[in-house]
């Protein structure tokens, strides 16, 4: 198909260059304009980091047809500022500190700046309803919405343009002063370079074939075809790698490419670096892959029975970690009780979706060292785990952490820089490779899904007697952060509360899932939603307010957690009386006031809740009840 040649005006200077028929206007102004402020992070039209003014209009540029662009006018967020100074409302994000990540900023920018166009007096509720259309993960908006209220009030004279000056400190100390962010400025004006925008002189693309089966062994793979291709450069698989292939935060189970067999559905199996992104993807359906489907296992729990399909060799029964903590005599404590609850409770996988689909470049330098540039939140790891792979010295690999557009743990497994450094040893140029919204998704990590059954004794006045605890947690296919996840869950699950008798048991187990990983409080996070919801079924049950029940219970300081540490100072007292406070909350037992509390909400929002339908997610179990 013949290219097309788009006559246009973009940000004020006319053009005319070639374009490929099958391009979005987001690819045209990225890749042949290198206008990379704004970003591409679903490619659906969903996010919003890719919208530009089109005519006048704020579009969503990854859904735009290039030749939607011929004769008109378009203005990217390199367009606002002039001669390198901010517009009044890019300096607002800098105030405003609505800048965290920085992905999505440029597309929040330009929504700003459409949504005061539209209306200059816009009030917070409209600001709030004309950026519905982009999305944040990071600041949770109302830095957003102050800044676009702030450019707002400047613009009709509310308030002063002063009220966007730099501040410092009067006594020159930043420590504990509200400073703002250094970084900022790149951010809100689209000029810092995420791994995506970064090019080299004569780089290629990547592309990885991926296993549409759970479980199966690789019989056999053919590349001839790919190799062939012109514009192909080179063709990697597990056979390419010169050292000792694996990598994983704690245990080095996952090759760079799948070897020998394939694990879940996603399992990277061939890289291909080509000319342009659309030859190695087209080079990909020139791959032969054979393979003998394996019986596969989803449940954990099924996994860890006997005869269940084993997942790795070296773990026969399917569990990546177990770990028991034993504190006093429990049985003791539950003979003691008045009340014994069982519960199960059950959280779901759950995908980080930052912004910034993953992304890195890789080249080696003129003295021979692989370099890896990517928004790895693990570097110094990555970088060792990557020199034994390659059976290169330390020396000769380095890594650079590009800026992060929202990671949140999810970037912390080196899930493909092995894959760029064997093509940028395989061809001897750059590479680089930048995933899909959907390739992001099939392939990286999620929170652990996990299965908690609890039983608890406790006196009548709730005082805790004893607790026996058991998570299952689905590690999927590889280990990644399984261990450490299993740990801190171990460590956390019971809770800031005093428990003299304790039978703690977690563990991660492998499935033909995708695999889990670290997410934002890993592991706190499953054991907590089972501890807190189960205190709360309690005090339903013994007829008590359930602050009172925490405060009964409630670690003081100088306390000694059931892993041995001894706690200088416990704030959850003061925690307590806070949120008692901020809920406007009516002590008491749920029952003296009958099944309703309109005591669960802030000011202003006192709809009616039962406590019970806190806990919908709670699976229930036995609940064996004994009352003296």
């Amino acid at each position: 198909m013949p290219d097309l040649r788009i006559d246009a005006t973009v940000n004020g200077r006319a053009i005319s260059r070639p374009a490929k028929p099958w391009q979005r206007l987001l690819d045209f102004l990225r890749d042949d304009l290198n206008l990379t402020g704004n970003k591409e992070g679903c490619g659906a039209g969903e996010c919003g980091t890719c919208s530009v003014f089109l005519d006048g209009v704020l579009v969503k540029s990854c859904l735009v047809p290039v030749a939607k662009a011929q004769n008109a006018r378009v203005e990217t967020i390199e367009s606002l500022g002039r001669a390198g100074a901010l517009s009044v409302l890019q300096r607002a994000f800098h105030k405003a500190g609505a800048s965290q990540c920085g992905y999505c900023i440029p597309g929040m920018v330009m929504a700003g700046t459409a949504a005061l166009r539209a209306n200059p007096l816009a009030g917070r509720e409209e600001i709030r309803e004309r950026l519905g259309g982009n999305i944040c993960r990071c600041t949770g908006y109302q830095k957003i919405l102050d800044a676009v209220e702030l450019t707002r009030d400047v613009g009709n004279g509310t308030l002063p343009e002063s009220a966007l000056a730099e501040e410092e400190p009067a006594d020159g100390r930043f420590i504990g002063a509200n400073v703002r962010r250094l970084d900022a400025p790149s951010k809100v004006s689209g000029a810092l370079k995420y791994a995506a925008d970064m090019t080299m002189p004569g780089m290629l693309h990547v592309q990885v074939l991926r296993s549409p089966h759970p479980h199966a062994r690789i019989v056999s793979i053919d590349t001839a075809g790919a190799q062939a291709m012109p514009g192909v450069a080179g063709v990697v698989m597990a056979d390419d790698v010169p050292g000792i292939d694996g990598f994983g935060v704690f245990v080095n189970d996952q090759p760079v490419l799948a070897r020998g067999k394939v694990r879940y559905v996603g399992d990277a199996i061939v890289a291909v670096a080509a000319e342009d992104e659309l030859t190695a993807r087209r080079a990909l359906d020139h791959v032969t892959v054979v393979y003998d489907p394996l019986p596969a296992v989803f449940d954990p729990r099924e996994a860890m029975r006997p005869g269940a399909p084993v997942i790795h060799d070296d773990a026969p029964d399917n569990i990546t970690k177990h770990i028991p903590i034993r504190v006093g005599d429990v049985e003791s404590g539950f003979a003691r009780s008045d009340l014994i609850v069982t519960q199960t409770y059950s959280t779901q996988a759950i995908e980080h979706a930052y912004l910034e689909p993953e992304a890195g470049l890789g080249y080696v330098d003129p003295d021979g060292v692989v370099t890896i540039i990517s928004p790895s939140q693990n570097i110094t790891h990555h970088r060792h785990m990557l020199a034994r792979i390659l059976a290169l010295p330390i020396n000769r690999v380095r890594f650079i952490m590009s800026p992060v557009g929202g990671g949140f743990g999810g970037k912390e497994d080196m899930i493909y820089q092995g894959i760029l450094a064997l093509l940028a040893i395989k061809t001897g140029r750059p590479v680089r490779y930048v995933f899909t919204r959907e390739e992001s998704i099939i392939a990286t990590a999620k929170r652990h899904p996990s299965r908690t059954t609890l039983k608890m004794g406790l006196t009548r006045d709730g005082r805790i007697c004893a607790v026996e605890f058991r998570m299952i947690s689905d590690g999927g296919a590889y280990g990644l952060s399984t261990e450490g996840v299993m740990r801190k869950a171990a460590i956390l699950g019971a809770g800031p509360y005093n428990i003299a008798n304790l039978r703690m048991d977690t563990y991660g187990v492998y499935t033909n899932n995708t695999p889990s990983g670290a997410f934002r409080s890993f592991g706190a996070l499953q054991t907590q939603f089972a501890t807190e919801s189960h205190l709360d079924i309690c005090a339903e049950k013994l007829g008590l307010d359930p602050f009172a029940i925490r405060r009964v219970n409630a670690m003081r300081d100088g306390a000694v957690t059931h892993t041995k540490q001894t706690l200088g100072s416990v704030s959850l007292m003061r925690a307590l009386a806070a949120a008692e406070e901020a809920a406007r909350w009516e002590a008491g037992p749920p029952s003296s006031r009958g099944a309703t509390r309109h005591d669960l909400g802030g000011a202003g929002n006192r709809a009616p809740c039962t406590l019970g339908a806190r806990f919908a997610a709670a699976e229930h179990a036995a609940q064996p009840e004994k009352v003296a």
